[in-house]
């Protein structure tokens, strides 16, 4: 009776507190009932289940953890490396470069405007054949044509003035002979008189002739010397007329030169003004047109470019080799050459030329040509001849050229990122009885010092070989390379396990190192390739 009552008043009490809205409330004297008495050890049981579950998970992930621990513990000091063996195979040592095609230097020839002018004359097209001495184009001449005929009549009238003077000169000639003629009749004369006078003399003073016929004897020889004097006046002045009339023929023959040469410069000038082909060829290149007005050359400068003729008989790849391969490479060497504008095709050549002087990389002109910065990247011109052009090729397509330096037949080689550089130093192994740990340095000198440092940073070539587990540092002789491996002449033999990567593995790698294998394929990042 008294339990009904309770629950009458309970419900009646949650009813009016619904109705105020305030939500649910629980009566004291309701929860006190004996019916609610059982719930507090159900309670407690599950309290004790879950903590038990709690317990257990927390031993397992201890006891994984401990596992996992032990694991990292025993492993601690092992670098993952990817290793590779020592082979042997043919290998070649390859030189490449880029460039592009060209004829022979001596098969191609740029023209260029030799004077000032307008053209007014193009007698060919790009692309057009043309023969050797065969007129192209013309620029205007007319201030050339003037001065040849200016030229020409000047030459007209010193080879008039150079036969008036050699006319002269026949005179005076003839004039000089007449007068040493009239000499010789007068020293005759005199020579009569003389003998004539010297035996009137005689008889005169033997008084066998009269003094008048002495007197006009004396006079006869005198007038015989007048005569000789004059004749030989006649003479000297003969000959001077002759020399001045040579000399005046010297001159007008010096004029008639003069004026031949002005006229063969103005014939130059004239013909510069008209352009033929050097070679036999094709039009190539032709960059002016009608009515354009072109420039010569000043100083270092070239004059306008008219046209360009080559004769692509032989072609040739033009490339630029990398100062540092260039002592590999020799005349008569073999070369595949590969031309952009024929993909998926190779052509054989060989190499005709090596340059000796070096091409600055941003210029492009040689160390004479232009003052280079000494630590610009240099390269050298080398000229590949194609034995088997294409037909149709054109001057400036891009080439590549690999050049066969060296050959080596089934050579013991290395993959060549297995090559790696230490320091002596690095090397060397730790004192007996350190257990890696320093030991007090002995006493030593300051040069033994100076000269055991030295020592120390010695760099040395080779490469890393495993071994139960251990990576060792092995030193190599190297011979010639290749594209991906290295020739090997002393230090490892054929089927030799050796460290390949990673890069990062061989930069720390230390002698004596535990590696552990992992020939995962790397990524381009250097980590392990993800799989699609």
């Amino acid at each position: 009776m008294s339990t009904r009552i309770l629950e009458e008043k309970g419900a009646k009490s949650v009813s009016q507190t619904t109705e105020l809205g305030l939500g649910k409330v629980i009566d004291p004297e309701v929860v006190e009932t004996p019916s609610r008495a059982p719930l507090r050890p159900r309670a407690e049981k599950g309290m004790k289940r879950r903590t038990k579950i709690i317990l257990v998970v927390v031993g397992a992930v201890a006891i994984v953890g401990l596992v996992l621990g032990g694991i990292a513990w025993s492993k601690r000091g092992v670098v993952a490396v990817q290793t590779g063996k020592v082979v042997r195979q043919d290998l070649s040592a390859i030189v490449t470069a880029s460039g592009e095609v060209k004829p022979k230097k001596e098969n191609q020839a740029n023209v260029n405007a030799n004077s000032f002018g307008k053209i007014v004359e193009i007698g060919v097209q790009e692309g057009d054949t043309v023969k050797k001495g065969e007129l192209l184009l013309r620029t205007e001449a007319v201030q050339q044509t003037a001065t040849v005929e200016a030229s020409q009549a000047a030459v007209n009238t010193a080879a008039a003035d150079v036969d008036g003077s050699q006319a002269a000169v026949q005179s005076a000639a003839a004039a000089l002979r007449t007068a040493e003629a009239d000499l010789q009749t007068a020293q005759a004369n005199l020579a009569r008189a003389s003998d004539d006078f010297k035996r009137g003399q005689e008889l005169f003073n033997d008084k066998l002739i009269a003094q008048q016929d002495f007197d006009t004897r004396l006079n006869n020889i005198k007038v015989a010397q007048a005569n000789v004097a004059a004749a030989q006046a006649r003479v000297a002045q003969n000959k001077a007329l002759s020399q001045q009339s040579a000399y005046s023929r010297d001159m007008a023959k010096a004029r008639l030169a003069q004026s031949r040469a002005n006229l063969i410069g103005a014939e130059d000038a004239r013909n510069k003004t008209e352009y033929y082909s050097p070679l036999d060829g094709i039009i190539t290149s032709l960059p002016v047109h009608l009515g354009e007005n072109v420039v010569p050359g000043l100083q270092n400068q070239p004059g306008s470019l008219l046209y360009t003729v080559s004769n692509l008989s032989v072609m040739t790849a033009e490339i630029k080799v990398d100062e540092t391969d260039i002592p590999n490479v020799k005349l008569d060497q073999l070369a595949d050459v590969t031309i952009d504008a024929y993909p998926n095709k190779t052509f054989k050549g060989k190499v005709t030329e090596i340059g000796q002087s070096a091409v600055g990389r941003t210029t492009g002109l040689t160390s004479s040509q232009t003052t280079t910065q000494q630590d610009e990247a240099k390269d050298f011109v080398v000229v590949v001849t194609l034995s088997d052009p294409p037909p149709g090729i054109r001057p400036g397509l891009s080439a590549t050229a690999k050049i066969t330096t060296a050959i080596r037949k089934d050579a013991v080689t290395i993959p060549i990122q297995a090559l790696t550089i230490r320091t002596r130093g690095e090397l060397a192994a730790p004192a007996p009885g350190s257990k890696g740990k320093a030991l007090a340095a002995p006493q030593e000198t300051e040069a033994a010092k100076r000269a055991r440092e030295a020592k120390d940073k010695e760099e040395v070539q080779g490469i890393f070989t495993v071994k139960n587990g251990l990576a060792t540092f092995v030193p190599v002789t190297t011979g010639i390379m290749g594209t991906t491996d290295v020739e090997v002449l002393s230090g490892v033999k054929p089927d030799e396990v050796i460290v390949t990567g990673s890069y990062q593995a061989l930069r720390t790698l230390r002698t004596n190192t535990k590696v552990k294998i992992d020939n995962t394929p790397l990524g381009p990042a250097g980590g392990p390739a993800k799989s699609s």
